[in-house]
């Protein structure tokens, strides 16, 4: 660390930070036209060093490139005022979190993790890891079931003509260095269906996959985790919070880079074991159930995990804990009532997990026939575009669906609504991997536009619904 070696640390922040600010414009405000903010740092050692210090100064959020440019050409060190920074016990010095997050149950820690005592844990949930990370997408996850056995049959071909002797990795299939690692070892599969599974790659979106030991670059968690009665929380690895839950195997960029919590974990027996630690439980226990009497509905460990749930998803808790979610691993608070967060919680969960099989939303479908592209033999133009505003989404040149609610578009995972995660992923586009653009670039959105429509419906009634709980959330006791 620099603080480690040097006595004066200076700080110019350019600013331009298009994805901060989004009123700014790379080409027009940032000193090198990209998105992300640039800062210039002045590092100072000196020989009786007792310590160290930061100085920070920060140019004007809408200040032109031009004139950042003209300012660093010309500005002298001494004339700049900076103000002296105090960093927190972590280290951070800009946008302090002013908060008792510290002071929260940890949600995962990594000495629980491989602690071999209860004693030891101290953190709501034992075992937590990455989502799947495939490191070729387009290789071994498609809509289609058909064509991902022929993509897949033809990946396991290509690989075993390489030897360890001959591995001159030709660009016929995608090679990564777990790959070539793979092959170097003498690593071999023959296709197996058993290894095709519906996937969590997006949000409100399940693909097929192929997930086996050889073509997948890195498993994460998924043997610890993965079984049909088993629920995983998945929540990004720092940058805006939210989370997910889902029964599926879910990828590593299903909800940002994805730390997957399972409330069950399978040892190498195939054993069920909760996830849910007894340190957790008797943190519950002492809060909540003092008394040495019987309560009338006792807490256990499912319904934990069902109240972790649903303070993830508490507006408040997401609001005043902003800057910490950013940087760090959710802690949770012990809210008043205990059962009616873990009840939201659980209600959601049901409500997420099961998106598929919802009762659909009432929507009004137009059709006005494309004469253009009828004649020419073609499907409708694929759109799939939001109006918000209108409250409508303009699937293709025929298909509007209309009188969706306002409230539809609320629910937000990121930097988009649910919706818009399901119109983003089913886009038509041309494949990036040359060998899948041109042997299997098949994908078309017509021949999924029935589903399309379906499922729009079904996660409408989700959104809404969980928009509702969350607004009761807002003005619930704490």
């Amino acid at each position: 660390m620099v603080t480690k070696e040097f006595s004066e640390i200076y700080v110019i922040d350019l600013g331009g930070d298009v994805r901060v600010n989004p009123k700014l414009s790379g080409t027009k405000h940032n000193v090198f036209g990209i998105q992300t903010g640039v800062a210039i740092s002045f590092l100072v050692k000196r020989e009786t060093r007792q310590g160290y210090r930061i100085f920070y100064a920060r140019r004007p959020e809408f200040e032109t490139a031009d004139e950042k440019l003209e300012f660093i050409g010309s500005a002298k060190m001494e004339r700049i005022k900076f103000d002296e920074i105090q960093p927190d016990a972590k280290g951070n010095w800009i946008n302090l979190a002013d908060t008792d997050f510290d002071s929260l149950l940890p949600i995962l820690d990594p000495e629980t993790k491989v602690a071999s005592k209860s004693s030891r844990e101290k953190a709501i949930f034992k075992l937590f890891g990455n989502g799947v990370n495939t490191a070729r997408d387009e290789w071994v996850t498609d809509f289609s079931g058909s064509i991902l056995e022929s993509k897949v049959r033809l990946f396991l071909s290509e690989y075993a003509r390489h030897t360890t002797k001959a591995k001159h990795h030709d660009t016929v299939i995608k090679w990564s260095r777990n790959l070539k690692s793979k092959l170097d070892r003498g690593q071999r599969e023959l296709f197996d269906r058993a290894y095709v599974r519906t996937y969590a790659y997006r949000p409100y979106v399940a693909v097929y996959a192929y997930l086996s030991r050889l073509m997948i670059d890195e498993l994460g968690q998924l043997e610890a985790f993965d079984a049909s009665d088993n629920v995983t929380i998945n929540i990004p690895a720092g940058k805006d919070f939210r989370c997910l839950a889902t029964t599926l195997p879910s990828d590593f960029h299903y909800i940002g880079d994805t730390k997957v919590l399972g409330m069950y974990r399978y040892d190498d027996t195939g054993r069920r074991v909760d996830n849910i630690t007894d340190w957790a439980l008797h943190q519950f226990d002492k809060q909540y159930q003092p008394s040495r009497a019987k309560p009338k509905r006792p807490i256990d460990k499912e319904a934990i995990f069902h109240y972790v749930y649903g303070v993830l998803h508490d507006p408040v808790y997401r609001e005043k804990y902003t800057l910490n979610l950013k940087r760090e691993f959710p802690r949770i608070p012990l809210y008043a009532n205990f059962w009616r967060w873990s009840d939201w919680g659980k209600e959601l969960m049901e409500l997420h997990i099961s998106y598929e099989s919802v009762a659909p939303a009432k929507m009004k479908r137009t059709d006005v026939a494309d004469e253009k592209a009828k004649k020419a033999g073609l499907a409708p133009k694929a759109m799939l575009k939001a109006d918000k505003e209108a409250g409508r989404i303009v699937l293709d040149s025929e298909t509007t669906l209309a009188d969706i609610p306002p409230e539809a578009w609320e629910y937000r995972l990121g930097n988009r609504s649910a919706l818009e995660w399901i119109l983003d992923q089913y886009r038509e586009s041309k494949p990036k991997d040359p060998t899948i653009r041109e042997k299997f670039d098949a994908y078309r959105f017509a021949d999924y536009k029935d589903k399309v429509i379906e499922l729009l419906m079904r996660v409408t009634t989700v959104s809404v619904r969980t928009v509702a709980i969350v607004r009761a959330m807002k003005d619930a006791a704490r």
